[in-house]
Parts: structure tokens; sequence; C-alpha cells
């Protein structure tokens, strides 16, 4: 397997502030990115602001919110252009209030597809989205049926984790990720423990070509939705579990790289947010400046963590990413490899 030397190709960490005008945000480094999904999300500043999610394949003036169930919605004050090497934002307090801070991630697909599933043969659902087989990421639009199907993802491999929504109804986003299986799924919005139901993954592991969906809210009839899929790939992405031990010297977390970015859930205890942390808005260890996905809130100092050459240890007794015996499931991507294929090896910083 190929280990990818630059992983700000495919994803990069943006903070900036806002100045209340239309303006176009380029990225740090010399790796010019397109991108394809825009994850926004105030840090301080102002009243509290909800996470914004915009992608290539729904279209630019198209909104979810990771922290509520609503349909998706229709803005043209917030993301205005996906650029060569960063977007454009409007004016929207979701994006680029005046003097309040702000964190941008972002992902690279580049690729579009359509199947037609009774066509190709390929999964029995039809679907259309964008996909990168180096970095392992896809979008997937498709259109609910109300009966268990397959949807062809676009990847080369399997999915690790699964963040699927509803564009049309008032319903949860649902997580699948390879540590939990098939039959469990996390909700993105909520807090609570893993839940098992035959009704959303259809009790099914996705395989090198589809992904299964129940007769739950993950397929309902008529319903528009959208999947962003990931499959690993190694020195760049992990998804992976670990049991808490409730110390300040904590549990470590091995990825095969330094991370840039880390999303972390509680899988077996409820009320527990997700917790998000990245390298550049905290650059040195510890990364403590926590945004959670399932809040609007602003931006708090817990949850301490070292973004270490190969991993990420937990530095705090915190229970949203360090319970004791407690199980949590995350999402990792890379700053730099562990070991490059041009034999550069990783630091701690």
């Amino acid at each position: 397997m190929a280990i990818i030397d630059d992983p700000s190709a495919y994803f990069q960490t943006k903070i900036y502030t806002g100045n209340g005008s239309a303006r176009a945000l380029t990225f740090d480094g010399n790796s010019d990115l397109q991108p394809d999904w825009v994850w926004i999300k105030k840090r301080a500043g102002g009243s509290a602001s909800g996470h914004v999610v915009t992608d290539v394949v729904r279209g630019v003036n198209k909104q979810l919110f990771t922290n509520e169930v609503e349909a998706e919605e229709s803005y043209t004050s917030v993301l205005t252009a996906f650029g060569s090497d960063g977007f454009s934002i409007s004016t929207a307090g979701l994006c680029n209030t005046n003097t309040n801070t702000y964190v941008a991630w972002n992902w690279k697909t580049g690729t579009s597809f359509t199947n037609d599933a009774s066509g190709t043969g390929i999964g029995s659902i039809d679907s259309a989205g964008s996909f990168n087989n180096d970095s392992g990421f896809s979008i997937v639009s498709f259109t609910g049926t109300g009966s268990a199907g397959t949807i062809k993802h676009g990847l080369s491999s399997a999915p690790s984790m699964i963040i699927q929504k509803s564009r049309t109804s008032a319903l949860n986003w649902k997580v699948y990720h390879k540590s939990l299986g098939a039959t469990k799924y996390l909700n993105l919005d909520e807090t609570g423990a893993a839940a098992t139901a035959s009704t959303i993954w259809n009790d099914t592991e996705p395989t090198s070509s589809v992904y299964s969906v129940g007769t739950g809210n993950t397929n309902s009839s008529s319903v528009n939705y959208i999947a962003y899929c990931f499959a690993e790939k190694q020195g760049y992405s992990k998804f992976g579990s670990y049991i808490g031990n409730g110390n300040a010297d904590g549990t470590f977390a091995y990825t095969g790289f330094k991370p840039a970015f880390v999303m972390v859930k509680a899988s077996s205890a409820s009320s527990y947010d997700w917790v998000m942390l990245d390298n550049k808005r905290d650059p040195f260890n510890v990364a403590d400046e926590s945004l959670y996905a399932n809040l609007n809130s602003a931006a708090q100092t817990s949850n301490n963590t070292d973004f270490l050459s190969n991993g990420f240890k937990l530095r705090s007794t915190a229970a949203g990413n360090n319970g004791s015996g407690t199980t949590y499931i995350f999402m990792a991507f890379a700053e730099n490899p562990f070991v490059a294929g041009n034999f550069n090896v990783a630091t701690a910083r």
C-alpha cells in the first residue's frame, strides 16, 4: 500500500478571523487543495453558532448542521465558492462576523461518478457523488427506497467510517464505524452511546464497492441523503478505538502518523460529546481547545491531548475522551506520516 507523503494535499485545517466582508481564503503551505467538503465552526466571539457543512455534490449554497437534525438549508451568505487552494465566504455570522474567530476543516475528493444500479449491477440503489481513492474519501448522494439495499460508495476499499444525513427530512446524523460494526450506530448530533438496530446498516458490513442501508432513517422512502465515506489509508487516516484510563497519564491511541485532526466519541457510555481537536488551533502540545460536533457552543479548554509522531495520548481525566473503562471510537487525519515514502521520519511536536 502506497503511503501518502503529503497529507495536506487531501486534508487541511484553516483558522481565520472574520472581517465582515466577502473574501477568499487560501490554505497554508505548498499543497494546493481544492476542498470538496468544508466544515466551518465559529470558535469564539458573538452569539453561539452551529457547525455548518457544505460539499461539492450538494452545491456551494446548500448547508447542513452537524449539531442539528434539521433538513438541508440554502444560504447564499455562507460559502460562495470552492477555490483551487481554499474557499470563498460571504458575510454570515456562521462564517465571517467581524473579529470573531473560526476554524474550517477541509477534505478533497475530486472525481465525479454516477451509478445506475440496475445498469451496472453495483448496488441496488442509484447513487452519485465524488471520490478520491488515494485518500479514501467519497461523498455520496442517493434517494431512499424504504427497502433494505446497497449503495455504491465510489471507493476501491471498504469504508471504515460513514457519516450520513437526510437532506430533505429532519432526521439524525447516522454514523457507522468499523470498531462498532454494522449492527450498531451513533448519532453525530447527539451524546448517546452506540445503539443496536438492524434497520440502520442492515447488519451488513461495507464492501469494497457498496455499503448497506436498512429500512430505518438511513433509507426512508423518497428522502434524499448525503453520505461522507472514509476508507483507512496508511500514513493519512486512521479509524480506531481505545479504552480510557481516567488518568492524566492517559491512554495512547496509535495512528501511524502525527495527527492534524482527531475526533473522539465515547461509544460505551452516554452523555458525552463528539470532541474535535486539531493542530492549527493548538500548534503545540497539549492540544486542548475543544469543539464539539453535536454542540453550537464556543471552544472550550479541556480534553487535554498530546499529538505525537505516531498517534495521540490523552493527558486529562476528562470523561469526554478518557473516562476510566470507557470505550471511545475515533477518526484521525495526518499532518505527517510516521515514516513517509521518502523515508523522512515524523517527529513529535
